[in-house]
């Protein structure tokens, strides 16, 4: 009886384990592991389109996370995106002439901010602006110019 009761607690110990595996499995498949707020600064980019941007974006830099997108709201003066984007300190020699563009990650993956570095000595800080920006391809606009100069032939 006492060898059964046992078992039975092994097993669920072994149960337990699989589903706590699997739930820390879906939150880094889904990019949602980043629960803990590393030390970063902010800088902001502003984009003429988004696209299908959120925030919580990974930041790439060389294919490297470096940061994620912290906020997008639209801006009232330029009526374009204004992006936050949160960088990792570890990150804080990023020339400040870098440009910033939106990217998809595959075919029809999310969509994230990639940065291209510049060549001036001066770094990126706390609340300076990306001015160099393209903005997400936005695929029905393309076929729609597709499409359209299909009918002027």
């Amino acid at each position: 009886m006492q060898s059964t009761r046992t078992m039975e607690l092994w097993v669920g110990v072994f149960v337990a384990l699989g589903l706590g595996a699997m739930f820390l499995l879906a939150l880094e498949v889904s990019g949602l592991a980043e629960f803990r707020d590393r030390p970063s600064y902010e800088v902001t980019a502003h984009f003429d389109n988004v696209g299908g941007l959120r925030e919580k974006a990974p930041v790439n830099m060389a294919g490297v996370r470096v940061g994620q997108v912290k906020a997008i709201e639209l801006d009232a003066q330029s009526y374009r995106a204004r992006v936050v984007l949160g960088l990792d300190s570890r990150f804080d020699r990023i020339p400040a002439d870098s440009t910033a563009a939106i990217y998809t990650s595959g075919l029809l993956g999310e969509q994230y901010v990639s940065l291209d570095p510049g060549w001036e000595e001066d770094y990126l800080a706390a609340g300076d602006q990306i001015t160099s920006t393209q903005s997400a391809v936005v695929l029905e606009r393309i076929l729609g110019q597709f499409l359209y100069s299909l009918g002027d032939d």
